[in-house]
């Protein structure tokens, strides 16, 4: 089975993709719902409470992301803290999810793909892209923010240039092509 990675920038509308080629019959795994699930388990918990304090979560258990988001972007050892916690169990969960499928190919959707150099470990990339006013007018409405703020989370990803020279699969979703037959296009070269 081959294991596909998926990424693009912000807003560029990646589980919208991950949405057609599930209707397809491709499993996608999506690693930020399951890096929040992560957060969640007790020893894992346990040891962000230690490290960070009790107010990282609330008291009916969950994340308060805002308070470690403050502590994350703050300190770039909080950072290093933080994947050396959650990447193993993560790539563990995806190992196991994997074993589970029975398709030619499986999708692993991340934003960070290629920030955290987590390329390396698929068989093929496939890059969604947008243009940034697009982008930005999406996120803007999604997450009901302003346009710095958007801003600010784009600069912190690597170029569409950079990303498109090092995927295998381009699907541009810029409300001029049609998104449908580029993924068809691309479920068919992965299916053979």
């Amino acid at each position: 089975m081959k294991k596909v990675g998926i990424t693009g920038n912000i807003g560029s509308g990646k589980s919208y993709v991950c949405k057609i080629f599930e209707n397809l019959g491709i499993p996608v795994f999506y690693s930020d719902d399951e890096t929040k699930k992560l957060y969640l388990i007790p020893t894992v918990k346990a040891k962000i409470i230690n490290r960070f304090g009790q107010e990282v979560y609330f008291d009916d258990g969950t994340l308060n992301k805002k308070v470690l988001s403050y502590h994350l972007f703050k300190n770039e050892e909080a950072m290093r803290f933080i994947e050396s916690e959650l990447y193993p169990a993560l790539n563990q969960r995806f190992d196991e999810w994997c074993e589970q499928q029975k398709t030619p190919y499986v999708l692993y959707e991340s934003a960070i793909l290629f920030e955290k150099n987590y390329d390396k470990f698929f068989d093929k990339i496939i890059f969604v892209s947008a243009s940034k006013d697009i982008r930005l007018q999406r996120v803007m409405l999604r997450d009901n923010c302003s346009e710095e703020n958007v801003m600010s989370r784009m600069r912190l990803q690597q170029s569409e240039e950079t990303k498109i020279s090092k995927s295998d699969f381009v699907i541009y979703n810029d409300g001029i092509k049609a998104v449908e037959p580029q993924v068809e296009a691309i479920n068919k070269l992965l299916c053979c």
